[in-house]
């Protein structure tokens, strides 16, 4: 019988695997700005120039507080954030997705209350904000809300921006069909997966009108 293959589904990373993949996964996000850091020490070494070294240190300044901001955010993204059951505070999560996030074209328009949640509750939420972060090229809004209450309380993050789009490998990524291989890029909505399924959620993303919506509950 002739027909079209049926890729096999590709076997999850295991432990180590996975480990590596979030670590690289860091690392891509500070290259740029440690990377900046470096070459404006250089100008400041081979120029003697004003002009030349007030804008190194300004790169350096800058780029400083990219990667600090970055730091911060990934620890708490990707990290241990504290003991197991340890619980963190939303305001805290709130102060570092603005730090990474936003800049002159993304905002957050944050509607979530200051309260106390499971580590794995917060990790999930900031993993969904990279992923409609990445929806919105061109900048715009991430409009962060709360699905329920109580215990049972999830999140809501609608990317609204100049030509919104969903990536078709990232929506599978989410719902567990892909069947493609799992790389430094495709580690991080892999693991959003992840934990949500450890918060007893599913977590999705699709388009809503013009708007792009991730959604765990």
């Amino acid at each position: 019988m002739s027909g079209t293959p049926i890729s096999a589904p590709v076997p999850a990373p295991d432990a180590l695997e996975l480990a590596a993949l979030l670590c690289s996964r860091v690392c891509h996000d500070l290259i740029s700005p440690v990377g900046a850091i470096v070459n404006g020490l250089e100008v400041l070494d081979d120029s003697p120039k004003q002009e030349d070294r007030e804008f190194a240190l300004d790169l350096i300044r800058k780029s400083a507080r990219t990667a600090s901001a970055r730091l911060q955010f990934c620890r708490l993204a990707f990290g241990a954030a504290g003991s197991a059951g340890a619980q963190i505070d939303l305001g805290d999560a709130q102060n570092m997705a603005r730090g990474h996030l936003e800049d002159d074209k993304t905002k957050i328009a944050w509607n979530l209350p200051r309260i106390l949640l499971p580590k794995n509750k917060v990790k999930l939420l900031l993993n969904m904000l990279v992923i409609a972060q990445q929806t919105i090229p061109r900048g715009g809004v991430l409009t962060v809300d709360a699905v329920g209450e109580g215990d049972a309380i999830g999140f809501r993050v609608a990317a609204s921006g100049l030509n919104a789009r969903t990536q078709n490998n990232i929506v599978d990524m989410l719902s567990g069909v892909h069947t493609g291989s799992i790389d430094a890029h495709a580690v991080q909505p892999y693991y959003t997966r992840l934990l949500a399924q450890a918060c007893g959620f599913s977590v999705s993303l699709a388009p809503e009108g013009e708007t792009v919506v991730v959604t765990a509950s």
